[in-house]
């Protein structure tokens, strides 16, 4: 893997990397074992995923680790999914200590069991400080759920008169997001060789780079991340502009 992290350009390098791991079922089903089975082993992915992103220089990582949706799976599955999500908080923490990597979460946290939120409040608190690189895991998260809880709370404050309707802008939108202060990601990667975006960060992928890979998450691994990422260095970004446009403003960089 090291031969193909020297080909990564670090002036092209995405700040901003944001995950769909998708795949866990079909990797259980696959093997003859329990669906559990299946979250079980993508938690070796996460964590190679995530030192490999450290390692490279991403700045932002953001994994879709369950979404609203996901409420609507059988009861146990759920009560499995929440009872790894503690055990793997507790398990990572001194991993991510070590590597001054900071994690944060996005969704309806709410929602979750009182002791998965403890525990994922507990591993913030202490990582609040790292400053190498930030995970951000979207849990009990929908895209359109954060997009209308947006547009609510833009309502209640033209409501309580602290902004005018027609001063909201993007900026305002945007700060009303579960995502403000966070950079829009630049590449997003979803892994079983599905083609949907599956309602996440709806809003902030306008320009994001798609990469589709036919892999179950339980097997991706740090080289296919890399290999993600030089697929995306050999893109051209145009932002509405020409190839001649772009061109240019590389030739005056």
């Amino acid at each position: 893997m090291e031969k193909l992290i020297e080909k990564i350009r670090q002036d092209r390098l995405p700040h901003h990397i944001a995950i769909i791991m998708d795949g866990n079922g079909r990797w259980a089903r696959k093997k003859g074992l329990l669906r559990i089975n299946g979250h079980k082993n993508g938690v070796k992915a996460v964590r190679e995923t995530v030192e490999t992103a450290a390692k490279i220089g991403i700045d932002h990582l953001t994994l879709y680790a369950f979404s609203t949706e996901n409420w609507n799976r059988p009861k146990e599955e759920v009560d499995a999914l929440m009872t790894l999500l503690i055990a793997t908080l507790k398990k990572e923490l001194d991993t991510l200590t070590k590597n001054s990597i900071r994690l944060h979460a996005i969704g309806q946290l709410d929602a979750l069991p009182a002791k998965a939120r403890r525990e994922l409040e507990e591993v913030m608190e202490k990582t609040t400080e790292n400053d190498r690189m930030t995970v951000h895991l979207a849990l009990s998260y929908s895209s359109r759920w954060e997009i209308m809880e947006a547009a609510r709370k833009l309502a209640k404050k033209v409501k309580e008169g602290e902004i005018e309707p027609n001063d909201i802008d993007s900026e305002h939108f945007e700060n009303a997001l579960t995502t403000a202060g966070i950079p829009d990601p630049e590449l997003l990667i979803r892994t079983s060789g599905e083609y949907r975006i599956s309602n996440y960060l709806l809003y902030q992928i306008a320009y994001t780079e798609l990469y589709f890979t036919e892999i179950l998450w339980p097997d991706f691994r740090g080289q296919d991340l890399v290999k993600a990422i030089l697929d995306y260095q050999g893109r051209e970004r145009r932002f509405g502009k020409t190839s001649d446009q772009i061109k240019e403003v590389d030739a005056k960089n």
